[in-house]
């Protein structure tokens, strides 16, 4: 089993540096994950509006990939990161208030529905990464909605100015996926993140035995967390290359 780095995750590792720093607070392979989402929900229409998807992609990469994750590290600094306060408040303040610009700027193709998955999105973003309402949207749940099926219902709105039966669907599969990421993620992120020391073993029939260590608990989840990142892009790169050649 390959040995696993310490950091406080796989993608947040080696010597601390500003851009060690920028890359953990942009967590690369979950942003990606789930802008993967914001492509799938454009490909369940018969004809893209490419504008409109680079539109939506870039709207949620400034509220979850820069907004969404400068709050979480707000709270606490789970990342360790070494940036400035002000850089993440200005972060947030910009993700966050480009992705609304972006929204409302839409509003004139897409029409004022638009404005209800705006209102929404800025909802989720600050009720789940500053623990709003007693923590209630952030929950296995709340994340499984906002950053699963949201995603995909905004894009699909975003293209057609209505929701399809095969966008929904979509958006459960999504919910779903992303309910998986969140129960593999959670545990390492406590392991890499709290735990001090790991003891244990493993006995098995035929009267061998396996130490219980980090990385035993570490290294399966997080190969397969990469492997689902890149899956989610390779199927959203699919699907784009698909619409391309018709």
């Amino acid at each position: 089993m390959a040995k696993s780095v310490e950091g406080p995750a796989f993608y947040a590792t080696g010597r601390r540096t500003t851009w060690r720093d920028v890359r953990a607070l942009l967590h690369p392979p979950y942003t990606l994950w789930h802008l993967s989402y914001v492509v799938l929900g454009a490909m369940v229409v018969e004809h893209v509006n490419w504008t409109t998807l680079i539109a939506t992609l870039v709207a949620f990469f400034l509220a979850v990939g820069v907004a969404a994750h400068a709050l979480d590290e707000i709270r606490g600094r789970p990342l360790g990161t070494e940036l400035p306060s002000w850089v993440l408040t200005s972060a947030a303040v910009v993700g966050l208030g480009g992705s609304v610009a972006l929204g409302i700027v839409g509003i004139t193709r897409v029409g004022f529905g638009l404005l209800i998955f705006i209102v929404i999105g800025s909802f989720f973003v600050l009720a789940y990464d500053l623990e709003l309402l007693g923590g209630l949207v952030h929950t296995d749940l709340g994340f499984a909605v906002a950053w699963g099926a949201f995603p995909v219902l905004t894009s699909a709105y975003a293209q057609a100015s209505s929701i399809s039966w095969s966008a929904a669907v979509l958006a459960f599969s999504a919910a779903l996926s992303s309910a998986a990421q969140r129960n593999l993620s959670n545990p390492v992120r406590t392991i890499r993140r709290r735990v001090t020391s790991v003891e244990g073993e493993i006995r098995f029939a035929d009267g061998s035995v396996r130490p219980i260590d980090r990385d035993f608990l570490l290294v399966p989840s997080e190969r397969a967390l990469r492997a689902l990142s890149f899956a989610m892009m390779a199927l959203a790169i699919a699907f784009v290359l698909a619409h391309r050649g018709h």
